[in-house]
């Protein structure tokens, strides 16, 4: 299983990320990282760029945050500094720096200390942020998926303290004074990493924990809690394994057979979950805890045509867990979406909320977190990422719906991606900047409204001709269907394009695919768009005449295409990054659109310059029909793209019909929140138990 990278591995500091040789990997707001020093500390005059490193982890990986501060700043002010830069809200007094090219570590205690720091040449001068090592101190239990009022407990600790008495402690103050300890166990669990945790020994001291923890990296001590578990769970004694990566579409008996081979009779699970059989994915069920740890580690080891397989332990929701009138909050975050923003989310989530509510999309999709919430009949889900990711989501849903409690969740949107059309018509911005409060977000989501969303079906038939006149596709794996006949369909959320837009798109998807890397900002990729966009007017012309190529029907009626080089069929009226093709309202014979009432949208592109005009605003795309019901026919390979995804079909015909499936999306509201709200948190201000109401 692939590891996205800790939190604590790549730090930023406001807009930039910066590593040992003082240039930011990224500079801010797009800055050329190769700035001048000298020429910047004229600028700031009286103002130092300190480095600071959170920890002994931070030191050896390189990373760091900056501050910039008054060079007669006091100590205090300093710490003060260091301590937002890493977003710590905890008592300063808890906290020291040391200078970090001293000959000996000692803490500051210079009333002034920038102009004292060591200095290396050619480095900005650089602090440790340290956490006290006193002999006792505080730390905070939370009740996980125990029936109580509070959040967490705050427990005095000492140097002697062991899990043991934490545990007897924690009881007490959660007003458990009968329960028997010994049927307790605590969890220690790092909110960015695999929120399964582990089991602390009783003897095991959480002070020292918490210490050695802060020596490390304060950020990851930040990031860590304490739960506080029954050792049986009272919701029955089974614990499920989310398996990934197995080859799609056997049979259960073969699923059966192969994990068998991979756990030994003796191991064997008590019974298979729902199989998910076009992600190659499945749930399998153990009765013995202890035998479910072993399958997990055995299974974590296996391997399936050289690829290891995806083994999740799921966490447990009943219905009884969640307060009445009460809607949950499932979040899906794509940490490949919107660089390092969307690791960031998912500490920030994990904090205010239960951290079984948020999940990794790199870790199995979507479907872990649909199955542990297939119980629960009114929740809502957050998808962090880009449309891509919205429609992966929504497609799980197709599939898993009708083995679910709730159906239809409402989604609501933190766009990470590039074009983030369906976000910008539902009101959720063009893209996550970094800088909004991650509270806000969720209190949007409890404000937002909600709204149906048509989804559409589009069936391929290509002609019946030999293999190498067959379509040829780089779509998503899992977008489509196939039948024997090689029709192929999709759901369509967004739009529908052939010709000049699914060409471009096609050339920037193999360009991705080839440099991944490279395509990692939204700026550059719209950039790189660009590029190609010019190179195809002063190049080939590989969609000339699309009109003569192509016959259009809507809704039973042929339609006289006129000279295009591009069509577009539009659901939502942002396309392209933002750009609206079918225009302002003007008074013609078609009806005001929208995205519920049934109806698409044609639009003719005439070349790549009408497409950067319809992109630049200064020009609509030509109106061609609107409809429900549109069947196009290909007489000869023509590029296409659904939602974004691009191939080159080949001739044939192309149906785009209403999809019995339907979304219910949430549209954020843009009035001015009351005071009066519902509160997302207890008046203590700390999650780690609340849900979104």
């Amino acid at each position: 299983m692939v590891r996205a990278r800790s939190i604590s591995e790549e730090f930023s500091s406001g807009d930039a990320k910066y590593r040992d040789n003082d240039e930011p990997v990224q500079g801010p707001h797009g800055r050329d990282p190769r700035y001048n020093k000298d020429k910047e500390d004229k600028e700031r005059g009286d103002e130092e760029m300190i480095k600071v490193y959170d920890g002994n982890s931070s030191l050896r990986r390189r990373i760091f945050r900056v501050i910039t501060i008054p060079r007669q700043a006091t100590t205090e002010q300093v710490l003060t500094s260091a301590l937002r830069a890493f977003h710590i809200t905890k008592d300063s007094s808890n906290f020291y720096l040391t200078d970090l090219y001293a000959t000996e570590e000692t803490e500051l205690c210079d009333p002034t200390p920038v102009l004292n720091l060591n200095r290396k040449e050619g480095k900005r001068p650089a602090v440790f942020l340290r956490f006290k090592d006193n002999e006792s101190g505080e730390v905070r239990v939370y009740p996980g998926k125990l029936q109580i009022s509070e959040s967490f407990c705050i427990v005095p600790v000492t140097e002697t303290t062991t899990v043991t008495d934490l545990i007897q402690e924690s009881l007490q103050r959660f007003n458990l004074k009968s329960a028997n300890s010994e049927d307790y166990r605590c969890r220690q669990i790092l909110l960015d990493r695999d929120v399964s945790g582990r089991v602390l020994s009783p003897e095991e001291k959480p002070w020292d924990i918490v210490k050695q923890l802060g020596k490390d990296s304060i950020r990851q001590m930040e990031l860590m809690r304490f739960y506080l578990q029954l050792k049986q769970d009272p919701h029955g004694p089974n614990l499920a394994l989310f398996v990934g990566n197995l080859p799609p579409n056997l049979s259960e008996r073969n699923y059966e057979n192969m994990l068998t081979e991979f756990l030994g009779k003796e191991n064997k699970f008590s019974s298979i979950g729902p199989i998910y059989y076009e992600y190659g994915s499945m749930v399998i069920i153990y009765e013995d805890s202890n035998k479910a740890v072993k399958a997990l580690y055995t299974l974590r080891e296996s391997k399936y045509e050289d690829k290891h397989l995806l083994v999740m332990l799921l966490p447990s929701i009943e219905p009884s867990m969640v307060p009445s009138g009460v809607q949950p909050l499932l979040v899906f975050v794509n940490v490949k979406s919107g660089g390092c923003q969307g690791l960031q989310l998912i500490s920030s989530f994990r904090k205010l909320l239960n951290p079984f509510q948020v999940f990794d999309l790199d870790n199995g999709g979507p479907l872990p977190g649909l199955y542990v919430f297939r119980h629960i009949k009114h929740y809502r889900i957050l998808v962090c990422g880009g449309d891509g990711t919205i429609g992966w989501v929504l497609q799980c849903l197709d599939n898993v719906g009708q083995d679910s409690e709730c159906s239809s969740p409402a989604c609501a949107i933190v766009p990470l991606g590039t074009g983030n059309d369906l976000a910008r018509v539902l009101c959720w911005g063009s893209g996550y900047t970094g800088d909004e409060d991650p509270l806000n977000l969720l209190r949007d989501v409890i404000d937002a409204e909600e709204i149906i969303l048509d989804r559409w079906t589009v069936v391929f038939h290509p002609e019946e001709k030999d293999d190498k006149s067959q379509m040829s596709t780089n779509a998503a794996v899992g977008a489509s269907s196939t039948s024997e006949d090689n029709t192929q369909i999709f759901v369509m959320n967004n739009y529908f394009g052939l010709g000049i837009d699914a060409d471009l798109c096609l050339d920037f998807h193999n360009a991705r695919e080839e440099n991944p890397n490279k395509f990692n900002s939204r700026i550059r990729n719209k950039g790189v768009y660009v590029k190609m966009g010019l190179r195809k007017m002063v190049g080939r012309k590989p969609c000339k005449d699309l009109h003569n190529q192509i016959r259009l029907e809507v809704d039973g009626k042929l339609v006289d295409l006129p000279q295009v080089e591009g069509i577009i069929i539009l659901n939502i009226l942002s396309w392209g990054s933002g750009a609206n093709p079918w225009g302002p309202d003007k008074e013609d014979q078609f009806n005001k659109p929208n995205h519920w009432d049934g109806m698409l949208e044609v639009v003719g592109v005439t070349g790549v310059m009408h497409l950067g005009q319809i992109q630049s605003g200064l020009r609509g795309a030509m109106r061609i029909a609107q409809g429900g019901h549109i069947k196009i026919r290909l007489h000869s390979d023509i590029p296409v793209q659904v939602d974004g995804e691009p191939w080159v079909q080949s001739p044939g015909e192309i149906v785009v019909l209403k999809s019995a499936l339907k979304a219910t999306m949430l549209k954020k509201n843009k009035i001015k929140r009351r005071n009066t709200e519902p509160s997302i948190l207890p008046a203590n201000g700390e999650g780690g138990k609340s849900t979104d109401e």
